[in-house]
């Protein structure tokens, strides 16, 4: 049963919409949908006003998306490593990327369609992640409740890895059955879809259910977080997004 998020998201002070990953072997619920632009991120409106995009082997969008949402290899390796590594300049050489790409695999699909859109409550067996959208002051509360039930020994329950934005929804974690959170939307191709001032922290279902459990007990409800509150007119106290769906 998903978890309710609207006492967290009203605790953190988060009005966006959240956007769930949904690997689901049937896309139709998850409407209304709109055709998939080039990059999923062009989707940032659409996804607020309640529409979603699907990804399938035949529809993927860009190419990036494709390899590594789809598992399919839309370019040959050679210029795929060149056009990463020298026409963007994102590692310091072809070599570099090269291994870069051999450490890395593409998701695992479970079914054949991907649904990236509003979080639905009644398919929460099909959810994979949910991303939530913040400022730097939310991104650091989100965070520290990431870490809240993390022992020294578990894996890092915070990560920020080098992908594309795409990877950052759900490829890049070595295991997405564990609970741990990405600090995403660092990828500078997508960024120009984004306001300004947000990013992503992007968890996985065990790490939603970890956030959605945090009581009056927990940091969210003590002294640090409310003389934050009172320091900014952006970050509204508990009350803040008590109507949000």
């Amino acid at each position: 049963m998903q978890p309710d998020h609207r006492p967290l998201c009203a605790a953190v002070g988060v009005t966006t919409p959240l956007v769930a990953f949904y690997d689901t072997p049937d896309p139709e619920p998850f409407g209304p949908f709109v055709d998939l632009d080039h990059c999923l991120f062009a989707h940032y409106e659409d996804w607020l006003q309640g529409r979603s995009v699907r990804l399938t082997r035949d529809d993927y969008g860009c190419p990036g998306a494709g390899r590594w949402v789809c598992g399919l290899e839309t370019r040959d390796r050679e210029s795929f490593v060149k056009f990463l590594a020298e026409t963007e300049g994102l590692k310091a050489s072809s070599a570099l990327m090269e291994r870069w790409i051999d450490d890395h695999r593409p998701y695992e699909r479970r079914n054949d369609t991907v649904v990236v859109g509003p979080l639905r409550d009644f398919q929460y067996e099909h959810l994979r992640t949910v991303t939530f959208w913040v400022d730097p002051d939310r991104l650091s509360v989100l965070a520290t409740g990431a870490q809240y039930d993390a022992a020294p020994d578990d894996p890092p329950p915070v990560l920020a890895p080098f992908g594309s934005g795409c990877m950052q929804l759900a490829p890049l974690f070595r295991n997405i059955d564990a609970p741990q959170a990405i600090i995403g939307a660092t990828d500078i191709a997508m960024r120009q879809h984004l306001p300004a001032d947000i990013m992503a922290f992007t968890v996985t279902r065990p790490m939603f259910e970890r956030l959605c459990a945090l009581d009056e007990r927990s940091f969210l409800h003590k002294p640090f977080l409310k003389r934050l509150q009172k320091s900014r007119t952006s970050l509204p106290n508990d009350a803040a997004a008590e109507e949000m769906p």
